[in-house]
């Protein structure tokens, strides 16, 4: 007769624990699972719905800032292009002074202002024609040799970090020539569609990579610096970049003969550019501890992140076609 007691019932407290115990080790997530845990699920579900509502703020930023951009550089002459792509070289001048940790507002303002005065000096000149192609081989040098900081990064920058003056004058220099050089390509004969090439190339090279990395990729490109990229999608993107050169390419700079041959050659080296200005942006980013360089597009961050690859493959393209000829 069932008591209502452990012994009378015929099981012991000694054995209903063991038999808790028991279930427990059979299913080690049952405490997760309850409605106030936090499963494995739950924590996928609102990651996989943070990248979405990031991806739609990236798409909404890009429908409102493409369509002025492009009627921009289309029918705007070249002085205004100038004027609000330095406008826009300000902006990249105060996210700047954070990747050189200048904590001060005066000094970060008195940076911005620098760079605000080179850029009025740099289109007024009247030797600017004479200049302007030191200027983009100076630029151009230092794509070529920052690429050495990447080995042995970050313990290389964390012994021996580029003085502040350093930085600065990197700075002023990569905002500057890039500027002019964008301005450059858009005061040439059918300036609007080179221009627009130079800017889709880069865009190739982005997305060549983003499609065949996530495809292809299995080796990294430069694990401490950028661990999702890979040689696999620097490949991809540069192949994208190679289409790119062949079609639209042969079609805007009117190219025949040899001189097709030259422009794809250049153009893969100003998506290489791209690449190394990429990372050189997030090499500096890690150094300063910080993930975006502003917040100024909802979604992709700041100038810095969206451009660091113009940055590069602006002066190369420009050098190059002048250089060529073409």
């Amino acid at each position: 007769r069932c008591t209502g007691t452990p012994a009378a019932s015929g099981v012991s407290a000694g054995s209903r624990k063991r038999h808790e115990a028991d279930g427990n080790r059979l299913f080690p997530f049952r405490e997760s699972a309850r409605p106030g845990g936090d499963s494995g699920t739950g924590q996928v579900l609102r990651a996989a719905s943070g990248e979405t509502s990031v991806l739609i703020q990236r798409v909404i930023t890009a429908l409102v800032l493409i369509p002025p951009l492009l009627g921009l550089v289309w029918y705007a002459p070249t002085g205004a292009v100038y004027g609000v792509f330095a406008a826009a070289g300000l902006l990249m001048a105060w996210e700047w002074t954070g990747l050189m940790n200048l904590a001060a507002r005066v000094l970060r303002l008195a940076f911005v202002a620098v760079v605000g005065l080179a850029l009025v000096a740099g289109w007024f000149s009247p030797l600017r024609n004479a200049w302007l192609p030191g200027l983009l081989a100076l630029a151009c040098l230092w794509w070529v040799c920052a690429p050495v900081l990447f080995r042995g990064f970050p313990d290389n920058l964390h012994r021996r970090p580029l003085p502040v003056a350093v930085m600065a004058g990197l700075g002023l220099l990569l905002i500057v020539s890039t500027i002019l050089a964008l301005a450059w390509l858009h005061a040439q004969p059918n300036g609007p569609l080179r221009l627009l090439y130079v800017l889709f190339l880069v865009f190739c090279a982005d997305t060549g990579a983003f499609l065949a990395g996530r495809s292809f990729g299995r080796h990294k490109l430069a694990p401490a610096i950028s661990p999702g990229k890979t040689i696999e999608g620097a490949l991809g993107g540069l192949l994208l970049c190679a289409a790119w050169s062949l079609t639209a390419g042969i079609y805007v700079f009117e190219v025949v003969g040899t001189q097709v041959w030259w422009l794809l050659g250049l153009s893969l080296l100003a998506a290489v550019a791209s690449i190394i200005g990429d990372l050189v942006e997030s090499m500096f980013k890690r150094l300063s501890g910080i993930k975006d360089s502003g917040h100024v597009l909802p979604g992709h961050g700041g100038i810095l992140d969206r451009v660091d690859s113009i940055l590069a493959a602006a002066p190369v393209m420009a050098l190059g076609l002048a250089s060529l000829g073409l």
